[in-house]
């Protein structure tokens, strides 16, 4: 594998919930430029763990985060705003989100927000992020239609053409494709799998498959800690531990 820059460095994260300790003594680092997917069965801190890194976590009632986030070397509670920290670190949720206004408005929508008027650089952000997200040539003769005319995966592909508009330089994907057809779902691979050559990609997936297909490097969790971390390839061939085995063939989960 290429030597790759460490983007973030997560140290000895735990995160409660009121009394219910949901991540523990969690340790890993996600590489520049790389598609690192995290996998896991159904309450085992996957979507906590990415929630936490653009401390949206923060949100969540009676939540509490100790131990270190480092984004390329700066701690994300002590040297980052919230609000520059999640225009460098964008989410897509599982469920596509289009706001009930144009394809283009919706792009434009968070720069509009930071005071961007410049048509100019609105229409080349616009073109720009929609050709990112491999979206452009589908919908470039109708910027000006209701974004919710539009199916399932192209609305997913357009929230993360909103999310890229903003150029952040890290993106997470909370189960992108769970709703998505197996076509749809193919496409927004592919995307990702263009899109880590220009920023670094958290993937959490249930699909196991998925993690397979796209993923440079794989975590396993389960019930709140990671069990293992290493090379996707060499994770879904010689897993070393037995409850990675066991999940991967589907065993439990």
């Amino acid at each position: 594998m290429v030597s790759r820059p460490v983007k973030f460095s997560i140290q000895g994260l735990h995160v409660h919930y009121g009394e219910l300790c949901v991540l523990r003594e969690l340790s890993l680092e996600i590489l520049a430029n790389e598609i690192f997917t995290v996998i896991g069965p159904a309450n085992s801190g996957k979507t906590t763990f990415l929630h936490s890194l653009n401390r949206l976590i923060d949100l969540a009632p009676g939540s509490r985060v100790s131990g270190r986030i480092l984004l390329d070397g700066d701690d994300i509670r002590l040297r980052l705003e919230k609000e520059n920290l999640r225009r460098k670190v964008g989410i897509v949720f599982a469920l596509p989100l289009p706001l009930p206004l144009s394809i283009y408005e919706n792009i434009v929508y968070g720069l509009r927000m930071q005071g961007v008027r410049d048509r100019a650089v609105l229409d080349e952000a616009v073109e720009r992020s929609l050709r990112e997200s491999y979206l452009w040539e589908e919908v470039k003769d109708r910027l000006r239609s209701p974004a919710m005319n539009l199916s399932g995966g192209q609305q997913q592909r357009l929230c993360m053409a909103r999310i890229l508009a903003g150029r952040p330089d890290v993106l997470l994907f909370d189960e992108p494709t769970s709703g998505l057809d197996p076509i749809s779902t193919a496409r927004i691979e592919e995307t990702l799998l263009e899109l880590k050559e220009r920023y670094t990609i958290v993937l959490v997936t249930n699909n196991v498959a998925q993690a397979a297909r796209v993923g440079d490097r794989t975590a396993f969790f389960l019930m709140g800690e990671m069990v293992e971390v290493s090379e996707t390839g060499r994770m879904f061939t010689a897993p070393a531990d037995p409850r990675t085995s066991d999940y991967i063939t589907g065993k439990f989960g």
